[in-house]
């Protein structure tokens, strides 16, 4: 159940290197590859509680599932666009509670384990809802969901290979990017001409379909 509930809710047991890896990719070079070695002693973060960093960071669209890092990740590193960075790397991080709640970014404490439990499945009294809230709040401190800052269309990677929870417990899938679509509509007034000449009619709606419509 573990595998099944951080593919829906990804998570760090000791989120809190998850908010040590932020801070210290903000003044770091971008590597080509973010990989455990650069984690470690780059970013000085090693040892299995720092481990699922780089899944987590796949699974927020900041490094492809090579371990590139993408657009967001160096949007992510520019202070002036980093809160809206931040918020896009949760609606893809945490997709499926965005799913059952568009402003689960606002919701408190009690609210949100309500939602994760509706969405994993776990019971309320799991053990790993408490590192789940933890490593959801933690990216949130730094995401702005007001920025009106336009990142682009951003690259995302996914977590098909690596796992969440510690370094030993759990998985998680990539999840996409969901694009805006926009809808255009037009409307067409007609002064019809007083007749009841029915081929009036019938030439003015032919002209119409194969003009307009």
């Amino acid at each position: 159940m573990a595998d099944d509930a951080s593919s829906k809710v990804p998570y760090l047991q000791a989120y809190g290197n998850l908010k040590k890896a932020l801070d210290k990719i903000t003044k770091a070079t971008v590597p080509p590859k973010f990989t455990q070695d650069f984690l470690s002693t780059t970013l000085d973060l090693s040892g299995g509680g720092a481990r699922p960093v780089v899944p987590y960071l796949k699974r927020a669209g900041f490094l492809t599932s090579d371990g590139t890092p993408t657009d967001l990740y160096k949007q992510f590193r520019n202070a002036s666009m980093r809160g809206a960075a931040a918020a896009r790397g949760m609606r893809t991080a945490y997709s499926d509670l965005y799913a059952a709640n568009e402003y689960v970014h606002d919701a408190n404490d009690k609210d949100l384990k309500g939602l994760i439990v509706q969405v994993t499945g776990l019971s309320e009294d799991s053990k790993l809802i408490p590192s789940m809230i933890g490593t959801f709040k933690t990216l949130k401190e730094y995401a702005d969901f007001d920025a009106n800052g336009d990142l682009g269309p951003g690259q995302q990677g996914n977590d098909d290979d690596e796992d969440f929870g510690g370094g030993s417990q759990g998985g998680g899938g990539g999840s996409g990017d969901h694009g805006s679509n926009i809808r255009l509509g037009y409307t067409i007034n007609l002064n019809l001409p007083a007749t009841t000449d029915i081929a009036v009619f019938n030439a003015i709606f032919r002209s119409l379909k194969e003009h307009l419509l």
